[in-house]
């Protein structure tokens, strides 16, 4: 699978452009951090890299791209659930045992650095936790593309620190993944730089 953005660019109507002549390709076993200052097209881009938002110059193309996860700058849980049935449930849905799921998502709640997390419920984690959790169940999820937006916006210095040093651990064979971003750390932990700022 891959994504290719051919002379992209972008504006709303009456208004200069936000980016033009974007060509990339983007490859699954890659973690593309998506830079460039407030108001450079960064959550747009991630629109249409979902297929929400169509191009006005240039053209995307996802190739065997057939599921797209989505992560947000707040994270969202079931209060009551542990962090634990938050990653089963992917895999769950695909229809492994219960037993299996909560293997598979022990070793990734171990590999975000929550392990101390595992059987506390969703409303009783800090801030930088339930975002590490959201990036282990978008892994669980398996997508074949998944859009990361402002994982560390909300978030206080030390608290971004530890999302940003998980997004370091979060690059897997089968997925896409695209992190939009104005934190350095987060933009060094991903594995490609792709800067709307320099192309704007």
């Amino acid at each position: 699978m891959l994504v290719t953005l051919t002379d992209v660019g972008h504006r709303f109507d009456g208004r200069p452009f936000l980016f033009e002549h974007l060509t990339v390709r983007l490859d699954p076993g890659r973690v593309y951090a998506l830079t460039g200052p407030s108001g450079s097209g960064k959550s747009t881009l991630l629109g249409m890299l979902a297929g929400w938002i169509a191009p006005s110059a240039g053209s995307i193309d996802r190739t065997d791209v057939d599921s797209i996860g989505w992560i947000f700058q707040n994270p969202h849980g079931v209060p009551r659930r542990t962090a634990l049935d938050h990653v089963a449930l992917p895999f769950i849905a695909r229809g492994e045992s219960r037993f299996t799921a909560d293997t598979e998502a022990q070793q990734l709640l171990l590999r975000f650095g929550l392990k101390h997390a595992m059987d506390r419920q969703f409303r009783a984690l800090s801030g930088g936790e339930g975002q590490r959790l959201m990036l282990a169940r978008g892994i669980a999820a398996a997508p074949d593309l998944l859009l990361v937006d402002e994982p560390t916006a909300q978030l206080d210095v030390h608290t971004a620190s530890t999302v940003s040093d998980a997004l370091a651990n979060i690059a897997t064979a089968g997925t896409i993944i695209v992190v939009a971003t104005h934190d350095a750390r987060t933009r060094d932990a991903c594995t490609d730089i792709i800067d709307l700022g320099a192309i704007s």
